[in-house]
């Protein structure tokens, strides 16, 4: 569809993570548009609203740009819940919101029967610094950013089984910006991202591979798991999203090596608010890894881009 005065650079028809328009030709700079909702995963409401918002304004990192403005989305029932809970949400989003210099102007609450709160989030990047799932190169290493397991904990939670320091660490890996991140990345070439959230690890590896025409391979022995996600997977903790993304990637997977069912689970882990996947020349994946460590982030190199074998991508678990 054409857009008055611009082009659109980045739509869904690749399952980017957000929108990327450029508003005119003479331009450089291009919006990029994106929306998020979720339910609480912790009991806090604070901490939901942080998380909540964190994880919307994600999608402008994963597609290389700052963001810089956000419009409030809540649905809450005012008819079960004091007001007071509402206002502790949207002071976790405000309070989020600030720290990645992102202004909140407005927004839309609904009466629901579900507490939910997200955002809906502009941001602005270049033309040329636009990061998509079209950017990946065969030889190219996978740095992933964030420890893998918040759906699995969520559950936990959920079920009053997750302990305090399970918790506390959950929480502070959702509410940390992936803003650090690329940053850091913009100084070794990385040329695709995409953030790990609904769809899991692979899911989201997945769009790469099917919008870069390549194949992947993941050493699932390097995964970064949070404090206690392994223990909960194996104990069946396991969220209905994260068997349903293991279903649904089931056809383009191969295994090698010997399986284990529980770091598959935990690949394709529903996440909230989880890192950045980036792609990066196979020269720079050790600084790249060290730079983001140094920073205090769990990365961690987890696999390979490879050519494209066959018809379809297929993406490789090796064990």
């Amino acid at each position: 569809m054409p857009v008055p005065g611009g082009r659109v650079l980045v739509s869904s028809d690749l399952a980017d993570d957000a929108a990327v328009i450029q508003i005119s030709d003479d331009e450089r700079r291009a919006l990029v548009f994106t929306t998020d909702v979720i339910s609480p995963l912790v009991d806090d409401a604070e901490h939901f609203g942080a998380i909540a918002a964190t994880n919307a304004i994600s999608d402008v990192y994963a597609m290389g740009g700052r963001p810089l403005f956000a419009l409030n989305l809540a649905f809450f029932p005012d008819d079960e819940l004091p007001l007071e809970v509402l206002q502790a949400i949207l002071r976790g989003g405000l309070n989020a919101c600030r720290r990645m210099g992102v202004a909140i102007v407005g927004g839309h609450t609904v009466r629901d029967g579900d507490i939910k709160y997200g955002l809906a989030v502009v941001g602005e990047v270049e033309t040329d610094r636009v990061l998509s799932n079209r950017g990946a190169r065969p030889g190219q290493a996978l740095v992933l950013t964030k420890a893998l397991g918040t759906g699995i904990i969520g559950m936990a939670i959920k079920q009053g089984l997750a302990t305090e320091d399970e918790i506390v660490a959950a929480v502070e890996s959702m509410t940390s910006p992936n803003g650090v991140a690329l940053d850091i990345a913009r100084q070794f070439s990385v040329t695709a991202c995409t953030d790990v959230t609904g769809f899991g690890l692979i899911g989201h590896l997945r769009n790469i591979v099917i919008g870069s025409a390549v194949d992947a391979v993941v050493d699932v022995g390097e995964l970064p798991l949070l404090p206690g996600a392994a223990a909960h997977a194996r104990a069946g903790r396991v969220p209905g999203g994260s068997k349903a993304n293991l279903d649904f990637l089931a056809p383009m997977l191969r295994k090698t090596g010997r399986e284990d069912e529980l770091l598959t689970l935990l690949a394709t882990d529903a996440q909230t608010s989880g890192g950045l996947l980036f792609c990066v020349d196979a020269a720079h994946a050790e600084a790249l890894h060290a730079a983001l460590r140094d920073r205090g982030l769990p990365a961690k190199i987890v696999g390979r881009v490879q050519e494209r074998t066959g018809e379809s991508g297929k993406i490789e678990l090796r064990y």
